[in-house]
């Protein structure tokens, strides 16, 4: 006796390493996100109704409410920021820096700021939020 067998083809696809794929596209664009924007430093700026714009050098001053002073992301400490600034000044002619403070600063911590970029005879604006 003879058995017929059935070789009826049936379309498959094969999804069992999908999830596998999409789990890595997933974890890829999540790390690709976090380099987007690695060192921001979070600040509420002072409001202003008019702003300002600059295309000369840059160089971004951030003072956070705990008086912690970046330079471009990297912390400096208070006595340290005039050397500081004027090691970036030797290497970049007619540098601008953008001093980002925290609005609830006092004055005179912005005012010893503004006396060091005096001393160090850079150009300083002070960054505000448009109301």
């Amino acid at each position: 006796m003879k058995i017929k067998r059935s070789h009826d083809f049936k379309a498959e696809v094969a999804t069992a390493s999908l999830n596998d794929i999409m789990f890595f596209l997933l974890l890829f664009f999540l790390i690709v996100a976090t380099f987007a924007n690695p060192n921001v430093i979070k600040l509420m700026l002072p409001k202003a109704s008019s702003s300002q714009t600059l295309s000369k050098k840059q160089i971004t001053l951030s003072i956070t409410a705990d008086k912690k002073y970046y330079l471009d992301q990297l912390m400096v400490a208070p006595a340290d920021l005039e050397l500081a600034l004027t090691e970036r000044k030797k290497k970049i002619n007619d540098m601008t820096i953008v001093l980002r403070a925290d609005s609830h600063l006092t004055i005179q911590d912005l005012v010893d700021v503004l006396e060091i970029g005096k001393r160090v005879e850079v150009k300083m604006i002070l960054a505000t939020e448009k109301e």
